[in-house]
């Protein structure tokens, strides 16, 4: 089976970054995954804007596997894992970008499609998993 796509986005650890222990803080890897989302949707979506995003933000999780430390350089790999009927998760690694087997956090979003205009959910349609198929594992 071939493997799927992945969008990857190099990060930069700034010194506000890191903590009193010398390591990236816990809440910055959120704001790491927030940026691969973003590349992912500039990239599969050609969005930029963040008020065309089609959906809202309903879970996130992340599991911390090595301290990230200024001078590091780490990128987030994004890609999509179950999709539901309005709902569908992100999966997110950081790792180092010379050496992808260096998992730094491997983390997930679930994603409800959401019409801001009705202020509802709405179903997954036919154009959006097109446009995300290649990016999904296990399809």
């Amino acid at each position: 089976m071939e493997e799927h796509k992945k969008i990857v986005a190099d990060l930069t650890v700034r010194f506000r970054d890191i903590d009193a222990m010398g390591h990236v803080n816990y809440a910055v890897f959120f704001t790491f995954f927030e940026e691969g989302r973003g590349a992912f949707l500039r990239r599969v979506f050609r969005l930029v804007d963040s008020s065309e995003y089609p959906f809202i933000l309903a879970r996130m999780s992340c599991d911390y596997l090595k301290p990230l430390r200024m001078g590091d350089q780490p990128s987030v790999h994004v890609w999509i894992g179950e999709v539901g009927k309005k709902s569908f998760v992100f999966k997110y690694n950081i790792v180092d970008r010379n050496d992808t087997e260096k998992i730094y956090a491997a983390g997930e979003s679930t994603m409800v499609l959401f019409d801001y205009e009705q202020n509802k959910t709405v179903p997954i349609n036919e154009e959006f998993m097109d446009n995300i198929r290649d990016y999904c594992e296990g399809l």
